[in-house]
């Protein structure tokens, strides 16, 4: 959530920073409400006020000489008329902060400074590459063709259990893919000084609204049960970073704060049918190794550059070609400031695609969790600034690296990194 503060001084200022998020801000309607909030304020301590001198007015006429019951008897008439109306004032000072509330929550946070503008994909700017395309001597395959071999990749059966958009994993297959999350998680932890944590799959609306995946992004999710009722992650970012929320870090010494967690995400795609049918590439389940850091203010357009820096560590590790871009302003996400995407190459699709994306929040998710620190220099809780980043999405970098280490057999050749967790197997798939 935006600092409201911003949108009190200049709404205009804040509707042109939104603007570069393609997000059309509706002064009008916001000033109406603040002007509503206004009044409310203004009339409730006027009758306070009113109601301080009613109490007064009693001791008064008893100085006077009026006996005590008469003097309340006289005053009480309008003090009740007071309270009334003080009542009244309550519960319209309620709806007013609530429709207030509700307005600031639909607002995005506002870009950095630095994000490129642009309306969507083709603005984002690459600023850097590593590693060169494979050029293949043999006509390549994409990876459903070559984890068709003894449905190794069977999205037949992942229809049967579930429906479209779901995968079984067997024998090499599942087990590159569990090699490929204790690996990502030793590398975290181990090289990089991530602390893992194991979090519940599960999570109620609160901790979503937290992370800014509601109310906007409702539609996005798998929801269980009526009422209040709770939801499947869509991300590990949800639990994870929801664990600073209603809290203050009372030890800024050790901040930043870093963590790493494997989960399965899940999400219903909506609005993406038709796009990515065929494959791994977009499933309404696949599991992650989420990287997520809470800092100070003046750590976190460092913090950026250092996560972002510990998923290409994957990717250069496992040998993958890919390339960093700096998304546009209009393609950005809801939550954040800032975000540098990776994009693997993939030659069954003779593209780079989307396999993690890293995202500085400043201080957007923690001003609508009530997450803080406690700064030493005033003794105050001040906000703190969150981020998070794919580490990386496990099923898309099976995917890159059953397209980038074919054969012309059919068979992969397994990344030299994944030798200790693949036991020795140095290819699967093999005819």
């Amino acid at each position: 959530m935006i600092d409201v503060k911003m949108l009190r001084q200049d709404a205009e200022a804040v509707a042109r920073e939104l603007a570069r998020k393609r997000f059309v801000l509706d002064v009008a309607a916001y000033r109406a409400l603040e002007e509503r909030r206004k009044g409310c304020d203004v009339e409730s301590q006027r009758l306070q006020n009113a109601r301080r001198q009613a109490s007064k007015r009693i001791g008064e006429l008893v100085r006077e000489g009026v006996p005590v019951e008469e003097a309340r008897a006289r005053a009480g008439a309008e003090l009740e008329d007071i309270n009334r109306a003080l009542e009244h004032l309550l519960e319209e000072t309620e709806v007013v902060h609530a429709e207030l509330d509700a307005f600031l929550a639909t607002l995005p946070n506002l870009p950095a400074p630095d994000v490129p503008a642009g309306t969507g994909e083709d603005d984002n700017v690459e600023i850097a590459r590593w590693g060169t395309p494979r050029v293949f001597d043999f006509p390549v395959r994409d990876h459903v063709d070559l984890g068709a071999r003894g449905a190794a990749m069977d999205f037949d059966a992942g229809a049967r259990l579930a429906g479209s958009r779901f995968v079984v994993l067997r024998g090499e297959l599942a087990r590159l893919h569990r090699a490929l999350i204790q690996f990502m998680l030793d590398l975290h932890t181990g090289r990089h000084g991530y602390e893992e944590l194991n979090v519940p799959y599960l999570v109620n609306a609160d901790a979503l609204f937290g992370t800014g995946q509601l109310p906007k992004f409702a539609e996005d999710l798998f929801r269980l049960g009526s009422g209040e009722g709770y939801y499947l992650i869509p991300t590990a970012e949800v639990p994870v970073t929801n664990l600073a929320r209603d809290a203050i870090d009372e030890a800024p010494a050790s901040l930043p704060r870093r963590y790493v967690c494997h989960t399965p995400c899940f999400r219903s795609e909506a609005g993406s049918y038709g796009r990515d049918q065929r494959g791994m590439i977009r499933q309404h389940q696949f599991e992650k190794v989420e990287l997520v850091q809470l800092v100070r203010p003046e750590q976190s357009e460092g913090a950026l550059e250092e996560l972002t820096g510990h998923a290409e560590a994957v990717l250069r590790a496992l040998e993958l070609p890919y390339r960093r871009i700096v998304l546009c302003g209009g393609d950005m996400g809801f939550a954040a400031r800032k975000t540098y995407d990776l994009e693997v190459w993939l030659p069954g699709q003779g593209k780079y695609r989307e396999i993690s994306s890293c995202s500085n929040m400043g201080d957007f998710q923690a001003r609508r969790m009530q997450a803080r620190w406690r700064n030493p220099a005033t003794g105050k809780p001040e906000l703190l600034h969150t981020l998070n980043g794919s580490g990386l999405a496990v099923g898309r970098t099976l995917v890159a690296i059953l397209e980038n280490n074919q054969n012309a057999d059919g068979s992969v050749t397994v990344p030299a990194a994944l030798a200790p967790w693949m036991g020795g197997v140095a290819r699967i798939l093999a005819p």
